[in-house]
């Protein structure tokens, strides 16, 4: 209880320095707080009052590309070498690679079937190339044949009939072999050219197979695309769950679905805040608004910021927010993605406002009220809300200079009845 009394008398002692840095126009009202010194008090003050929002926020990069897992045919794919969180990296440095075990053993087959169709397109053009060779040498041998059969067939008017007749024959029968080659050799050339165009597609598959296993293992491998800072995603497929709580970012060794976010590189210049605020806020909240940073990680930071967007509220019924996301207008080369900071957003500026210390606003039944000191007691007064804040409340209804008590004096005797009671029963 004496804890409880000496609080008391530090609070009253706070409100007498807050009237005596308010000015000498005051000294009526720390006469008057003084005289009741069971109970913290303080003063009605006017001036310029400034409400603001407070909440932690994360550092990240406003303009970021994102590196996701490649497509293929796997179900899913296993990290092997990742950045870590908030790295610098510069532009075509490895970000993030993935195994390629079974990739680089379809590649090596691949490769073994192209070097298998090339030999046999090599062979079939040799044997295409020999036959035609061949059909020409017997194409040759029928216009010969032919040539001497005409030769003989010129003499026949000095031989005899029976002779003549026979000349005439071979002629025949050379002039039907000559063309019966040059039929066989238009096929014999169709055929083998037919042969040669199946074996160069089953060389052209091939190869298409082994460049694109070996695009794929390209693919597993995620580069920067810009100098930045790496950041890494939440894994969505740990399993992890619960409210409240982040889900972790991908390591090495995780697993990772095709076509799913597993880190983005974040632009030098480019930075903002991302917070989440209670819904209660966000009617006090606007783009534009003016905003004051400090970041954890940079002692002695003081940043200015502005609103830059506001997101839709989610989340359970008690405890629905929204996500804000605020500019930095003065970055600075200490700035790490992933780095917490202090956000303080200027809502709204009232000039020559009637003021008190939140806790001195008491509420019953929806009415709003004040303990104002008058004829030495504290007694209830009605006052009109104007705007209620963290640690000021505008009000109206009161004057400036008026005592109001920043606790329940009732109670605050109650305490100090009992007290005394205690302390009289102790010293029996």
């Amino acid at each position: 209880m004496k804890l409880f009394l000496a609080l008391a008398g530090a609070l009253a002692a706070l409100g007498l320095i807050g009237v005596w840095l308010h000015g000498e126009e005051d000294a009526e009202a720390v006469a008057t707080v003084a005289a009741a010194p069971s109970t913290p008090s303080t003063v009605v003050r006017s001036g310029e009052v400034v409400f603001n929002v407070t909440a932690r926020g994360e550092l990240q990069g406003s303009q970021s590309v994102m590196l996701t897992a490649p497509m293929t045919g796997s179900a899913e794919l296993v990290i092997t070498d990742l950045r870590t969180a908030g790295e610098l990296v510069q532009e075509g440095d490895v970000a993030v690679e993935f195994d390629i075990t079974e990739l680089t053993f379809n590649l090596r087959e691949a490769q073994a079937d192209l070097a298998e169709a090339e030999q046999r397109l090599a062979q079939s053009k040799a044997e295409s190339l020999a036959k035609a060779e061949e059909a020409r040498f017997l194409l040759l041998q029928a216009e010969s044949d032919l040539a001497i059969a005409e030769l003989e067939a010129r003499r026949n008017e000095l031989l005899a009939a029976i002779v003549a007749r026979q000349n005439d024959l071979a002629v025949g029968s050379a002039r039907d072999r000559l063309q019966q080659l040059q039929t066989d050799l238009a096929s014999r050339q169709a055929t083998s050219d037919a042969g040669v165009a199946i074996q160069e597609a089953a060389v052209n598959k091939a190869r298409v197979k082994a460049e694109t296993a070996q695009k794929t293992i390209e693919s597993m491998t995620l580069r920067a695309p810009r100098d930045g800072y790496v950041s890494l995603q939440q894994n969505q497929g740990s399993g992890f769950f619960s409210w409240g709580m982040q889900l972790p970012i991908y390591q090495v060794g995780d697993t990772v679905r095709p076509g799913m976010a597993v880190a983005q590189v974040l632009d030098l210049g480019g930075w903002e805040l991302s917070a989440r605020l209670a819904e209660l806020d966000r009617g006090h909240l606007s783009v534009g608004q003016p905003a004051r940073i400090r970041v954890a990680g940079v002692p002695g930071s003081r940043f200015e910021g502005r609103v830059k967007s506001i997101g839709n509220t989610s989340g359970p019924p008690w405890d629905r927010r929204f996500e804000c996301k605020l500019s930095i207008e003065n970055p600075s080369p200490d700035l790490r993605p992933g780095m917490s900071a202090e956000i303080e957003i200027e809502t709204e500026r009232i000039e020559a406002a009637l003021w008190v210390p939140s806790q001195a606003l008491f509420d019953r039944d929806g009415q709003k009220f004040v303990y104002r000191w008058d004829d030495g007691a504290f007694s209830a007064v009605d006052v009109g809300l104007v705007r209620a804040g963290e640690s000021q409340t505008v009000i109206e209804g009161l004057a400036e200079g008026d005592v109001v008590a920043l606790a329940d004096p009732s109670k605050m005797q109650e305490a100090v009845t009992s007290s005394t009671a205690t302390d009289a029963l102790t010293n029996r």
